[in-house]
Order: C-alpha cells, then sequence, then structure tokens
C-alpha cells in the first residue's frame, strides 16, 4: 500500500476530526463545509481503495484480501452514514458523530498500514 496516500488520509482525517472537535466544545451543530471536509477525505478513501486494487490484482503484495478488503469497505461506508446521521441531526450531536467517524476511519487506516506490513 502507498505510505504517502495513507499518511494524507490519517492527515486529512486528524483535520476533520479536530474541526469537528472545536464545533463540539463550541456546543455547534455541523456546517456544510464538514460535510464537504468529509467528502475531501472519502475521495482520499477512494484514490487508496484503487491503488490498493491494483496493487492486489499485479500480484506485488500478498495479504489477506477479506482482512483488508474489510476495513477497505468500512472505512468507505462510515464517513457517508456519519454525514448523514449528521446533515439530519442538527444539534452538538451532529459535531459529536462527525468527530467519532473521523477518529474511526483514522484508526482503521492505522490498522490498514499494520495488516499491510507497512508499519
Amino acid at each position: 500500500m502507498n505510505l504517502v496516500i495513507a499518511v494524507v488520509v490519517g492527515l486529512l482525517c486528524a483535520a476533520l476530526a479536530g474541526w469537528a472537535l472545536w464545533f463540539v466544545v463550541r456546543d455547534r451543530a455541523v456546517v456544510l463545509r464538514q460535510l464537504w471536509g468529509a467528502a475531501v477525505v472519502e475521495g482520499a478513501l477512494v484514490v487508496q481503495a484503487v491503488v490498493l486494487a491494483v496493487v492486489q490484482v499485479t500480484g506485488e503484495h500478498a495479504v489477506d484480501g477479506v482482512l483488508v478488503w474489510g476495513y477497505v469497505v468500512t472505512q468507505l461506508i462510515v464517513l457517508p452514514l456519519a454525514a448523514a446521521w449528521a446533515f439530519a441531526e442538527r444539534t452538538r450531536w451532529s459535531s459529536v458523530v462527525l468527530l467519532v467517524a473521523a477518529l474511526t476511519v483514522a484508526f482503521l487506516e492505522l490498522r490498514l498500514l499494520q495488516i499491510w506490513g507497512t508499519l
């Protein structure tokens, strides 16, 4: 797996989590710009999934495909579900949902790096 993409995804998740935490502390609901930020993270996750698919198809690195793709698919699902929930919930808790989702994706990314053998 490309370490550069993983670092970018991790940094984007950390930035989104920090932004959501700031809104939690200030007792504010998620704003549309934060959902666009989540979309940027999701775009980076899609790029990473394509890179992983190419690497696995070419056979450059042998890992358990079911385990790796379980993490990848989970990462791809978490942020859109959280964004939909945050959009529907117009209270401070929408920021909490986005914060938890961003942290979840970041930790899934770390675990994916461990499985892939990069760390």
